[in-house]
């Protein structure tokens, strides 16, 4: 079965029951991952996930509680004894700046270390990501304080369409994304420069006319009643608060 996996729901800050915002895609191929927190090798044997099934990771931005996993997923994949190619997918100013990162660790002299091809994606609307036997992946660029996509995976296999907003404020090119969806996982962190509140959420998923709203990406302190409440003013379709470890099937 093919599915999204929820490994981290919070925003910024995490607790000991939500870890920031992270997820997979667990298929017939392997796994692919997007954001990269904490200790990824942990956090996929939690999940039931292999660190070696991961063949692709997609970033969205370049802040830390979205990609802060990433040199302990590179360093333990090779300590482990990878050989196969690891590939690497988001905008130029994220990736930029994840390889001047991984310079400061000298990873060029890491010795047998595995390949890691970079494929930078245009800042554009509806890009394709990746494709395969099962599943789609498009990316947009939506509104943060950083170059910043959201993702639309479309599944092959006759399950549902699922649109991740990774973190951005209301904007056209998120409600384009997020266009008939079956799912919207929407950030709810609060309304700020950059973020969404979850009734912005709500107002975007009425306005992208998806079936269900999932808000991510939210305060782990805030009671799961208020945030709902505040997206049910705008959003009269099925709701609710995104959990870690939750799975979405697509198909």
């Amino acid at each position: 079965m093919t599915e999204l996996v929820l490994l981290g729901t919070a925003s910024s800050v995490p607790d000991e029951h939500h870890e920031n915002t992270h997820m997979a895609i667990v298929g017939q191929g392997g796994v692919i991952l997007i954001d990269c927190v904490s200790t990824p090798r942990i956090r996929l044997a939690q999940a039931g996930l292999a660190i070696d099934d991961v063949h692709d990771l997609i970033l969205t931005h370049f802040h830390p509680d979205h990609v802060s996993g990433v040199p302990l997923l590179l360093m333990n994949m090779w300590i482990l004894g990878r050989r196969k190619a690891l590939r690497v997918y988001g905008l130029h100013h994220c990736l930029k700046r994840l390889e001047d990162m991984m310079g400061f660790y000298h990873w060029e002299n890491w010795p047998g270390f595995f390949p890691v091809a970079f494929h930078r994606l245009p800042e554009t609307e509806g890009v394709l990501v990746l494709e395969n036997e099962e599943l789609r992946i498009l990316s947009s660029p939506v509104r943060h304080l950083v170059p910043t996509i959201a993702v639309r995976i479309e599944s092959k296999l006759g399950g549902p369409t699922i649109v991740y907003s990774s973190d951005t404020e209301p904007c056209p090119a998120a409600i384009r994304l997020a266009e008939g969806a079956d799912v919207l996982l929407h950030e709810a962190t609060g309304a700020s420069v950059g973020h969404s509140s979850a009734q912005q959420a709500g107002e975007v998923a009425r306005q992208a006319g998806v079936g269900r709203l999932l808000l991510i990406h939210y305060p782990a302190a805030e009671p799961a009643d208020v945030l709902i409440g505040q997206a049910a003013e705008t959003f009269e379709g099925k709701l609710d608060l995104a959990q870690d470890f939750m799975r979405l099937g697509l198909g």
